[in-house]
């Protein structure tokens, strides 16, 4: 089958495209898809340059985010034939220990994330569990329905399961060009809250202002978080979703209001955070770390995605064999929203 491998950890050269990767074999319980589109993530690169605590196999196929057509279904699979259009739930989990039978799969003890532990989407087909398949919205392109997944349940979990996010609060959306703020704007918007988006410069600030956020900061300027505190009349904001980590968290901290949420999923500037203990006790405030979520919260934001109130932003859409220039306008941050492959 055709695929986009790497063979060794490391830059954007180690993505290799192949006429003839080895086609995965189907069994019991399990579904083989025929991937029409997949979505890039931030995560794509982590794992492409290696990521110790993985073990990610090689060779390996990144890529978690994926929208296809049932091609074969294993022994015991029920529900689904050959054609029908899904989505995958980006997590493979055990089923059995007790993060699972609570439904919290994404806490799962022998966790697997597709494209990161074990073969993503970047090639013509994947095999995953049953279980791991949800319809395809029909209004939706291939390309759309794979730029929602993992980006929307990261944002749907972090702000209404975690962060408890109300009608009418605060909330600072830190990256709003990225796919997870834009999705977060969106998410805050429906459930009626007022959004402060951050972008790196004009275009993606007025892209954030079209999905709805209510105010917008460049996040490049020193005194970014000074403009953030105005806009909410000096009192700060109620919840702070963040993912990019060490350049700005502790100032994130100093702009939630006392009982303020702020809720993390990522450190793409860095993990190590430095931020004053008092400030966060004497206020009463709580830091919420996210793993990006449950199959029932990505079976809650379906029905949004269908009716339109929520809606998929893809930048760009290149082809599978263009995967390493895909890669590298993921890395220059040279987008709104999702950087998608096609696979015809």
């Amino acid at each position: 089958m055709r695929a986009v491998r790497i063979h060794a950890f490391g830059g954007a050269e180690q993505l290799i495209y192949e006429e003839s990767a080895p086609e995965p074999e189907v069994g019991a319980g399990e579904v083989k898809v025929r991937v029409r589109a997949c979505a890039l993530n931030h995560l794509d690169l982590w794992v492409r340059n290696g990521i110790p605590a993985y073990k990610t196999p090689l060779p390996h196929i990144l890529g978690s985010d994926i929208a296809g057509e049932v091609a074969e279904v294993g022994e015991g699979v029920g529900g689904w034939g050959v054609g029908d259009t899904v989505i995958l739930y980006p997590i493979v989990s055990c089923g059995k220990c007790r993060f699972c039978k609570m439904g919290r799969e994404n806490l799962c003890q022998e966790v697997q994330v597709i494209g990161a532990h074990c073969a993503g989407g970047y090639a013509e087909y994947i095999v995953v569990p049953e279980r791991n398949l949800l319809p395809k919205p029909t209004n939706l392109s291939f390309e759309e329905a794979a730029a929602f997944p993992l980006v929307f349940l990261t944002a749907w979990h972090m702000l209404m399961t975690k962060a408890r996010l109300q009608p009418g609060e605060w909330v600072l959306v830190m990256g709003g060009g990225s796919g997870v703020g834009s999705a977060a704007i969106q998410i805050a918007k429906l459930r009626g809250a007022l959004v402060i988006a951050t972008a790196g410069n004009e275009a993606k600030l007025e892209r954030c202002r079209a999905l709805g956020a209510d105010f917008t900061v460049n996040h490049s300027d020193p005194e970014w978080h000074k403009q953030v505190r105005a806009a909410t009349g000096g009192e700060g904001v109620d919840v702070v979703f963040e993912h990019v980590g060490q350049a700005v968290f502790d100032a994130c901290i100093r702009m939630l209001n006392k009982g303020g949420r702020l809720v993390t999923c990522g450190a793409t500037t860095g993990g190590a955070a430095q931020f004053d203990i008092r400030y966060v006790f004497s206020r009463e405030l709580e830091i919420l770390g996210t793993y990006i979520g449950t199959r029932a919260e990505l079976q809650q934001l379906l029905p949004h995605m269908i009716s339109g109130r929520l809606q998929p932003i893809v930048d760009s859409v290149f082809d599978l064999r263009e995967a390493r220039a895909a890669h590298e306008k993921l890395e220059r941050r040279d987008f709104f929203g999702k950087i998608v492959l096609h696979i015809p």
